[in-house]
């Protein structure tokens, strides 16, 4: 296969799927991953795809954009579906625990299974949360305690931010807190577009005696424009599979654990 056309593949998959990894590519196409990064190189010089860390994005995905939560509730809903069962065993039934929640489409899940439990399992629960549309979903629960956190609404992720919000925070110290992430890579740890809104994540992370993160495996290797905690700073990390490559290793110097349904 020729350059020219093994490169037109590359932006085409890239474009279709909204990223790529080396690995991947070099095992469809059947060359190099010297081979690859090369062409990537190539196609980032006429603005078909921006290289990351990795692989490669779609051109007009950048470190700063962010979808409503509406439009990436229903995205690989399968992969959320299971990370969400793999948050779940942090938090123990039967038992009085404390549980913090942050916005995000997976956390939205997790609020799901939650709400689907017997009273008898949930009866000690606390559930404290900065997302309207999860405490919507809890609230018709007999048994599950809510502690809303007040602040300023971003209406693009439906979740209270900014001063009010932390400070809320500040006073809390929650057994367990479970956090979404935009992307966890191995030199940048977790990330999100939006200032605030990753400030309102670090101090969950801060608060929390046990700080679990909640990604589906199209997160790992990814990076947005704000790190809100490195991977030092976690105790596990819920998914629907198992990392590979540099996160993997990344993770197991820290001592996080990997947690899979």
């Amino acid at each position: 296969m020729y350059a020219p056309e093994r490169q037109r593949l590359i932006a085409e998959v890239v474009a279709n799927h909204g990223r790529a990894s080396v690995a991947d590519l070099a095992e469809r196409l059947g060359v190099t991953p010297e081979t690859v990064r090369r062409d990537l190189d190539a196609l980032e010089t006429t603005g078909a795809l921006r290289r990351v860390h990795g692989g490669a994005v779609a051109a007009d995905r950048d470190a700063t954009t962010e979808r409503p939560l509406g439009e990436r509730e229903g995205e690989h809903l399968r992969q959320k579906r299971a990370a969400a069962d793999a948050a779940m065993r942090f938090i123990p039934s039967n038992a009085r625990c404390s549980v913090l929640l942050d916005a995000g489409s997976t956390t939205a899940v997790i609020a799901e299974r939650l709400a689907a439990m017997p009273a008898r399992s949930v009866e000690g629960l606390t559930v404290i949360c900065n997302s309207f549309q999860i405490i919507r979903r809890l609230a018709a629960h007999p048994s599950i305690g809510i502690v809303t956190l007040g602040g300023r609404l971003r209406s693009v992720t439906g979740a209270a931010v900014g001063p009010i919000t932390l400070d809320q925070l500040g006073a809390l110290r929650p057994d367990v807190a479970i956090v979404g992430t935009n992307g966890i890579s191995a030199d940048f740890g977790c990330s999100t577009p939006d200032p605030d809104e990753a400030a309102v994540k670090r101090a969950m992370v801060r608060s929390a005696a046990r700080r679990i993160i909640a990604a589906d495996s199209s997160k790992f290797d990814e990076t947005s424009f704000v790190r809100f905690a490195s991977l030092d700073d976690l105790d596990a990390v819920a998914t629907d599979e198992a990392p590979t490559g540099d996160l993997a290793a990344a993770l197991a110097v820290a001592g996080v654990e990997v947690v899979t349904p």
